[in-house]
């Protein structure tokens, strides 16, 4: 192998401490020692948040229309959508605090329901849009599940003192969400909501009966082992299965003291926080994968509600370790603007980070993190000295078949990383179609990096390139798992116009050890001579700051790229000719200007295929070696064998089993 040619990049802080933007109390670092916060800070937050929501509300609050760029479903639903998403945060408070409400938030929440019901559908300032059809004015079947929960929670001070006449509007507007069809997902479970309400006030009936029992069938058909839901029919695993799948259901079952329910479901939640518990940073980052990201501390919803429940894994001090990690995580890197409103992105506004159907109340999802509130003061969660954050512990790696993850943490520097084996943005009917998701289709993601966009090289990738267009990795295909290790498959697939290459797949294997992962990849029926080209971890970096190499110029060393808070280097073992840094201009949600590091090599003569290793690593340690020398690859046709220093192999069998294409592990692997 040639010398490595390392390309080095520098750069200034990427998120510099931000002001509180809200008044707080002191730090408690005898009882929180990690984080300094308490349950006062979190009803501080919780003010905050509400004072500067309500501030853009319309005069007779029946909406809020909070500043930034409209959504596809149009201002006026988003201005519902800031009112119910922050009366939710309204509720939760309250409710937390037994009914005290000192700053009288929910009379003005309830004087929005009053005026927003009177004339629903009409175009004036303060009219709630009626609830349609999922793509025909399916957003406020969304917001209403929100209405409904806030509704359920403080039904002594809202729903009890509203007229008779508006209970009645409330009633019937509700009600469009379990006559109109949701989206083919976790949007069922907003009906769900709504008619679990209606049952708590004596309004059930058969039509809130089959709500319930329709959306708890379909919860039925997307479990799929090991904690996790599928989001609708396919294999899209992500932040939706805490902040929703979980969520609603088991939060009915705990409000209607359905013991049956929770002895059903609640299992599942603990086994789910076993390891998605690991998927917050010492930092207090959630993991950065996934659609909807701007909800941000909602991540911990599901975290909550094991405390809530008692179906956790979690020791009292853990659960707040990590839901104040985080919420302080975004309060301390400008989540909020100066007027303390969320803004629509990750810390700052970043606009990859959105959606389509992201709007400026969106981000008031993270209403959800603040669900322990619910707990009483007296409560282990909010009484028990804070302990280390699930990922502060020894080096760890989990294999999740069920969803095909492989969670990987280091306890030296409390980063988190997520190997993705098996989850994917695409329904079973749909075709697939380049490029793919970045939040879905690379190999890999963190707590402390974002994909680029798909306009930039994607990072942590691997594709073929013909007639100078590049492959996209879309539709997954979990193959093997083994206690460190995941394997897949995809096709690649080539922009519209593109080759079509018949019976091609790539097979894809990461194996974690330390904070090492070795990336293996088998080309099958592709033609000799086609480049691939791998890349990996995407560092936010200042720009000019990098000693930049020509597209393919660099010989195939290792690459190293180093960052304010993480380093990420990329080494090829096998395979490979050259190596690069590629630029993304567009930056990630951690900065906004990013490097990548790839390789490239070619597909040779055999007929199992071409096989391509590499070693790569993310830290955040600045004195971590250089991964040369930390493993050698011997290839003989699809057999791959890893010699690490300590004596010890792995070696690795692509194309077995009956399909073919099973790789098979052995040899030492920890």
């Amino acid at each position: 192998m040639p010398t490595p040619a390392t390309a080095t990049a520098t750069a200034t802080p990427l998120t510099p401490t931000a002001p509180l933007p809200f008044p707080f109390p002191a730090d408690d670092r005898e009882l929180s020692p990690h984080t300094g916060l308490t349950r006062a800070h979190w009803e501080a937050a919780a003010d905050g948040m509400l004072r500067a929501a309500l501030r853009y509300a319309t005069p007779g609050h029946g909406l809020i229309d909070l500043p930034g760029p409209p959504s596809r479903s149009g201002v006026r639903s988003d201005g519902l959508e800031g009112f119910a998403r922050t009366f939710l945060l309204a509720a939760l408070r309250v409710a937390g605090a037994g009914g005290a409400d000192p700053h009288s938030f929910l009379s003005r929440y309830t004087a929005g329901i009053e005026r927003g019901t009177l004339t629903p559908g009409r175009d004036d300032a303060e009219s709630w849009p009626l609830i349609g059809h999922h793509g025909i004015q399916g957003q406020p079947m969304v917001e209403s599940a929100s209405v409904a929960l806030a509704l359920r929670l403080t039904t002594p001070w809202t729903w009890k003192k509203m007229p008779a006449a508006a209970r009645d509007r409330t009633e019937e507007w509700l009600r469009g969400a379990l006559r109109h069809t949701p989206a083919p997902n976790n949007w069922y479970l907003f009906p769900l909501t709504v008619a679990g309400f209606l049952e708590s006030v004596g309004r059930g009936d058969a039509e809130t009966a089959r709500a319930i029992e329709r959306a708890l069938d379909l919860l039925e058909g997307w479990y799929r082992g090991q904690g996790w839901y599928t989001d609708g029919d396919g294999r899209a695993f992500d932040h939706y299965n805490g902040w929703a799948l979980h969520l609603y259901p088991l939060l009915h079952a705990h409000l209607a003291a359905d013991r049956a329910l929770l002895d059903h479901l609640g299992p599942r939640l603990r086994e789910f926080l076993e390891g998605f518990s690991l998927l917050f940073d010492a930092d207090g980052a959630p993991i950065h994968h996934g659609r909807s990201l701007t909800y941000r501390f909602a991540a911990g919803a599901a975290v909550a509600l094991g405390a809530l429940t008692g179906h956790t894994p979690l020791a009292p001090g853990a659960t707040r370790r990590v839901l104040s990690g985080s919420l302080r995580h975004f309060l301390d890197r400008g989540a909020f603007t100066g007027h303390g409103v969320l803004s629509l992105g990750w810390y700052g506004p970043h606009e990859a980070t959105l959606q389509r159907y992201s709007g400026p109340g969106s981000p008031y999802w993270a209403s959800k993190g603040f669900l322990a509130l619910l707990l009483p003061p007296d409560h282990p969660v909010w009484t028990a000295t804070e302990k280390p954050a699930p990922s502060q512990g020894p080096d760890r790696v989990l294999a999740l078949p069920a969803p095909g993850f492989l969670v990987q943490t280091t306890g030296r520097d409390g980063l988190v990383r997520l190997h993705n084996h098996g989850s994917a943005k695409i329904r079973p009917w749909e075709g697939e179609r380049a490029p793919g998701d970045p939040l879905y289709a690379r190999l890999a993601y963190s707590t402390r990096t974002g994909p680029t966009s798909a306009a930039n090289t994607p990072d942590n990738h691997i594709c073929l390139e013909l007639r100078g267009l590049r492959s996209s990795r879309l539709r997954i295909t979990p193959l093997a798992a083994g206690p460190n290790w995941l394997a897949s498959s995809h096709i690649p697939v080539f922009p519209d116009g593109g080759p079509v290459l018949p019976a091609a797949r790539i097979d894809s294997l990461t194996l974690a050890r330390g904070s090492m992962e070795l990336r293996l990849h088998h080309t099958v029926n592709v033609p000799v001579g086609t480049a691939v080209h791998h890349s990996g971890w995407a560092i936010a970096v200042a720009p000019g700051s990098a000693a930049e190499q020509e597209d393919g110029a660099g010989p195939a060393g290792e690459l190293c790229l180093a960052g304010a808070e993480v380093t990420g280097r990329l080494l090829p073992l096998h395979g490979w000719r050259s190596s690069a840094v590629r630029r993304a201009p567009q930056g990630t949600a951690y900065g906004p200007w990013a490097l990548v590091p790839e390789l490239t090599g070619a597909v040779g003569e055999g007929e199992s295929g071409a096989v391509f290793a590499s070693l790569a690593s993310l830290t955040g340690d600045p004195d971590a070696p250089p991964l040369a020398g930390l493993a050698t690859a011997e290839v003989s046709g699809p057999v791959v064998t890893i010699r690490w220093p300590d004596g010890g192999s792995t070696v690795v069998a692509f194309g077995g089993g009956p399909d073919g294409r099973t790789p098979r592990v052995t040899g030492e692997t920890a």
